[in-house]
């Protein structure tokens, strides 16, 4: 009987060993370390893969030319902008002053004049009598560039009487607007020059009389009227000579305050 027992046990000791050595061990936990040097292993192995293939110095070399570039762009347009404020300013004060000299050469014309055309202007008679309207206005005209002021207005005024039909007749009303602004008469020259515009609407010279317009009423410091007359030459004209000149009054009207 005790040795049924004792063999029972031996193999019952047996069965338990048997089992315990077919058990699988537990599996090993991954070690964050490790694991994080592994890929700052990875990442360092792709930094130096780049760097023996040139692709990170070609880039950055490539960062530097547009800096550079950039920078010399940035020059170049500040320097523009310097050289077109300065050539502005330059325009500016050379027209102011070549405005002044011109009325001052003027006004030193008109004090000169002899007595002689006073006289023939007083006459109001055709500077060609008998002649044709373009011979009348020839010759007046010649007294104008001859700075007889007074002797060509007369003279176109009496064109005007003597030949209302005439194609020049526009031409003619211009001029004698002009002899009274040349002699600071901007009273009358105002008059003369709206005359242009409502008689003849569909004249060359109609953005010449709407500048002289501006011109008469910035002379009598009438400011609102003459912003007025330059800007809608400088609108309605934007191609004339008349349009540039309207714009540098314009200008001069704002560095003055007015």
């Amino acid at each position: 009987m005790k040795t049924v027992s004792r063999l029972a046990s031996l193999v019952l000791a047996t069965g338990l060993v048997s089992g315990c050595a077919f058990m699988e061990p537990p599996a090993p936990q991954p070690d964050p370390v490790a694991q994080k040097l592994a890929e700052i292993e990875r990442r360092l192995t792709a930094v130096e893969r780049m760097l023996a293939s040139g692709a990170l110095i070609d880039l950055a070399e490539q960062v530097d030319n547009l800096q550079r570039q950039t920078a010399e762009l940035r020059g170049r347009t500040e320097s523009l902008e310097h050289d077109t404020e300065g050539t502005t300013d330059r325009q500016r004060d050379l027209y102011v002053d070549l405005d002044d000299r011109l009325r001052a050469l003027e006004q030193s014309t008109l004090t000169r004049q002899p007595v002689t055309q006073t006289a023939a202007a007083a006459t109001n008679s055709l500077p060609v009598p008998g002649g044709s309207d373009r011979e009348n206005y020839e010759a007046a005209f010649e007294l104008l560039k001859q700075q007889q002021y007074q002797a060509a207005g007369a003279a176109f005024g009496q064109f005007l009487v003597s030949f209302p039909e005439s194609q020049l007749t526009d031409n003619a009303q211009y001029w004698l607007a002009e002899s009274y602004y040349v002699t600071d008469q901007f009273e009358e020259a105002l008059s003369q020059f709206q005359v242009v515009l409502s008689r003849y609407p569909r004249s060359r010279k109609l953005p010449d009389a709407l500048l002289k317009i501006g011109y008469s009423n910035y002379e009598l410091d009438r400011w609102a009227a003459a912003r007025s007359a330059l800007e809608k030459v400088r609108d309605d004209f934007p191609d004339s000579t008349a349009a540039r000149l309207a714009a540098q009054r314009l200008d001069r009207m704002t560095d003055e305050g007015h």
